[in-house]
């Protein structure tokens, strides 16, 4: 059991509770809607009273914690563990190489868009390769985890699941089984008794986060947690709860489109930023290796308003399209929308376009779109928009086999981007024949097959025989 001393238990039943404001730390024996300080609305949240004998905290007595020791940092070995694959490969790409072992993992994502899938497909992957498992889930049945194991075609025999929302229990039965990697879906739905709040609430998503965290420090145990995410995207619960786990992901996409995005925000074992696609299927969630494909739309006619970028993702540079649609607006402030980019940046390069082309837009509607539900969020994009506004804006398409990146300064120069050799590579597999590139990103030598246009200013690009 996680915790067996039959004492220590009735010592934590009758931990003592406060509530803090979270406005401006005021403490508060009882809850109330408004908080008596600084008066304002739904700020008290429940804490719980670390006071024991020794002053510590019962909740971290455990017989499996050991006392901890100052030690030199020459003397501690650091060779690095081997990890453990999930085979799915996107998967792998995003957590560094595999799992780490005690490492928790934190997966978000909105609802149905197939968090549970990939994280059931990955653990009876690692469950074929006689690694033992445990999926926990506080939202679905034993039943309704059969039927989706059954649809999605998965190994059933090495395959355990428990159903339970309190902690305490999740715990005991983590310690009977000794999985080395666990799935708790979802934190939200789990809740300790020592806390009196409702599960999802703040005090118990984090106390229980907490919980989970130190048992797979001390165990050795591979924990993935699911999270729910607010209507705006974020994860929901306490901001504490991404900064106890080892690694942050994002399940994004769009429920119209079949393909699906997992981004690490946050990884201490690989890259932040990286990115794994993945299509959605009748049989789960499958691998897409070349993401570059999926992205380009070809169309059989060149339009206008279309430009085709290089962006880096991670570890690998991925060819998105670009979409703008420039039309006379009839309102009073012009729309400025964008999806998958970020607006205020819009806003920013328009009024560059202006100052340095003499190209106004402030009486026309600007609608910027990313093909596929890819999120870019580094400045590259910026040539990329400028070229597809200026398309759309006077009706005139750009060539089919162009790919640009760049980065553009206020002054209206072109600045160079990063692994600007690897983005060219990538265009040129693809079967770009022209590029309008940073003149700084200009390679030594030349890429067999591709037309490279080195620029410094923005106005070199509009002078030149595109538009």
């Amino acid at each position: 059991m996680y915790i067996n001393d039959s004492h220590l238990l009735k010592k934590m039943a009758k931990a003592k509770v406060q509530y803090q404001c979270s406005d401006c730390g005021a403490i508060s024996i009882k809850w109330a809607g408004q908080c008596p300080d600084c008066e304002s609305w739904n700020t008290l949240v429940e804490e719980m009273l670390d006071s024991t004998q020794s002053g510590e905290s019962v909740r971290f007595k455990t017989h499996l914690a050991k006392p901890a020791e100052v030690q030199n940092l020459q003397d501690i070995n650091v060779s690095e563990q081997p990890r453990q694959t999930t085979g799915i490969q996107e998967l792998d790409r995003v957590i560094g190489g595999g799992l780490v072992s005690g490492s928790v993992i934190l997966i978000g994502g909105d609802p149905g868009i197939g968090k549970s899938t990939v994280l059931i497909q990955a653990i009876a992957s690692i469950a074929d390769k006689d690694f033992k498992t445990l999926y926990v889930s506080g939202e679905e049945s034993v039943e309704q985890i059969g039927l989706r194991a059954r649809r999605l075609d998965l190994s059933l025999d090495k395959l355990r699941v428990y159903t339970e929302n309190q902690l305490e229990r999740i715990l005991k039965v983590a310690t009977k089984e000794r999985p080395s990697v666990m799935v708790i879906d979802s934190i939200q739905t789990v809740y300790t008794e020592l806390l009196s709040s409702a599960p999802g609430a703040v005090a118990q998503v984090r106390e229980s986060a907490a919980q989970l965290v130190r048992y797979a420090k001390q165990t050795n145990t591979t924990v993935l947690l699911v999270g729910h995410v607010t209507k705006e995207g974020t994860l929901a619960g306490p901001r504490v709860l991404e900064h106890m786990v080892d690694t942050v992901l994002y399940f994004e996409g769009d429920s119209s489109s079949r393909y699906r995005v997992i981004r690490a925000v946050k990884n201490r074992f690989g890259a932040v930023n990286e990115l794994g696609v993945f299509a959605m299927t009748d049989k789960g969630l499958r691998e897409v290796s070349n993401p570059s494909a999926i992205f380009l739309s070809r169309h059989e006619e060149e339009v206008s308003g279309s430009v085709i970028m290089v962006t880096r993702e991670g570890t690998r540079p991925m060819l998105v399209e670009v979409q703008a649609l420039v039309d006379e607006s009839h309102l009073n402030q012009p729309r400025r929308v964008t999806l998958g980019l970020e607006q205020n940046r819009l806003v920013m390069l328009l009024a560059i376009l202006n100052r340095h082309a003499g190209i106004a837009t402030y009486d026309q509607d600007i609608f910027i779109n990313v093909v596929g539900g890819v999120r870019i969020s580094e400045t590259g994009a910026d040539l990329a928009i400028l070229l597809a506004v200026l398309s759309s804006l006077r009706n005139k398409p750009l060539p089919g086999d162009l790919v640009v990146f760049g980065e553009v300064g206020l002054a209206g120069e072109i600045r160079p981007v990063q692994n600007g050799q690897e983005r060219l590579n990538e265009a040129a597999k693809h079967g770009f024949k022209r590029a309008i590139i940073p003149k700084a990103n200009k390679p030594r030598e030349k890429i067999p097959g591709l037309e490279i246009t080195a620029v410094t200013r923005l106005n070199e690009v509009l002078t030149d025989d595109l538009f």
